[in-house]
């Protein structure tokens, strides 16, 4: 009896815990998305596998693709034009990959790229690219044994801030290049220990209302930085959990909501500020291992981005019709299918 009735309430405890971490139904007033298409496919057989997006002011996308070591530029009709390719790096040995791989990606006001590359070499770090294209320039390095991902840069700090995936930890470098110091750390940014296969902490990152946002997939959390008046990390605050395989993600405006994406699971969440979450995309829409979110706005008949990639930014609140681009890289997915694809916006209240 005493078994029996200590394991129905560890399974009575075990199912409230599930329950509180399921996803639940979008609610009325809270941003909504329709009419998901895809406007770019590429070619997983030559590496062409789509990590992330950084977006331009008349709605083109600059997305890395992986593998392939190439960016390019995906205007709205859904040509695409290749605009760098990072150098070839003999016998690559990158945590993770074994590959040579470029992956998060931001734009600077003046319409600069700059790149992550991780290469487990001395070619390993952040690489700048001009506005229209050309040679890839590196303006810093990282450790041989980290793996860059996601970017973000806080352009009136004047620095970058680098999600490193295999090491757990946040870097930060100045926007002109030179020396990473390790900005945050801890367990929440680590993996865990017990994936072996394919071992994943800190991963996507974003600035966003004075912290830096950070993404653990293996832990499926969602983490808030603070960053203090001098510049400091503050302590790390966990403001969503359960969120399977959560990769980049990017935030819908100005208040805390976020849309991730699940690549794990073939999906988008909506995560709302209070850390609950509603699925919104699924693989029937076009999604196959998603991999990243950017939210682009046009509002009153000017356009500008509202997020990009690994970056963020607000503007003035008005008219808005705002796009969803997610990037798929198709990794896990039976059939091969990486794409762009876009889905229209309403922001409900916000």
């Amino acid at each position: 009896m005493f078994r029996l009735s200590r394991l129905a309430t560890s399974a009575t405890v075990v199912a409230a815990a599930l329950t509180l971490l399921a996803p639940t139904a979008a609610s009325a007033g809270e941003p909504t998305l329709s009419d998901p298409r895809t406007v770019a496919q590429f070619s997983r057989s030559a590496g062409q596998t789509p990590e992330n997006i950084a977006l331009e002011p008349d709605g083109s996308a600059n997305v890395t693709l992986a593998f392939a070591r190439q960016v390019v530029r995906v205007d709205e009709h859904g040509s695409t034009r290749l605009l760098s390719v990072l150098p070839a790096v003999p016998n690559p040995l990158t945590p993770v990959f074994r590959a040579a791989v470029v992956t998060g990606i931001v734009r600077a006001k003046d319409g600069t790229l700059y790149v992550n590359y991780a290469t487990g070499t001395s070619e390993t770090g952040i690489w700048r690219i001009g506005p229209h294209g050309g040679t890839p320039v590196q303006i810093a390095q990282l450790p041989t044994d980290s793996l860059p991902n996601g970017l973000a840069l806080d352009e009136k700090l004047g620095v970058f801030y680098v999600a490193d995936t295999a090491r757990g930890l946040v870097w930060r470098v100045p926007l002109k290049g030179g020396t990473a110091t390790i900005w945050a750390a801890g367990a929440a940014l680590q993996p865990l220990s017990e994936i072996e296969r394919f071992p994943a902490g800190a991963n996507g990152i974003k600035v966003h209302n004075g912290a830096v946002w950070v993404s653990n997939t293996d832990r499926q959390t969602l983490l808030r930085i603070p960053v203090r008046r001098d510049g400091v990390a503050g302590t790390i605050e966990t403001r969503a959990t359960g969120l399977a395989g959560i990769d980049d993600f990017a935030f819908t405006g100005q208040d805390d909501t976020v849309l991730a994406a699940l690549i794990a699971v073939n999906e988008v969440a909506l995560v709302r500020p209070n850390g609950t979450h509603a699925i919104v995309l699924t693989s029937p829409d076009g999604l196959s291992s998603p991999t990243a979110v950017a939210v682009f706005e046009k509002q009153d008949d000017k356009e500008k981005t509202e997020t990009t990639g690994k970056q963020g930014k607000q503007g003035k609140q008005g008219k808005q019709e705002k796009t969803v681009y997610v990037t798929s890289a198709s990794y896990f997915s039976a059939v091969r299918d990486p794409n762009l694809l876009t889905a229209r916006l309403e922001n409900g209240q916000d």
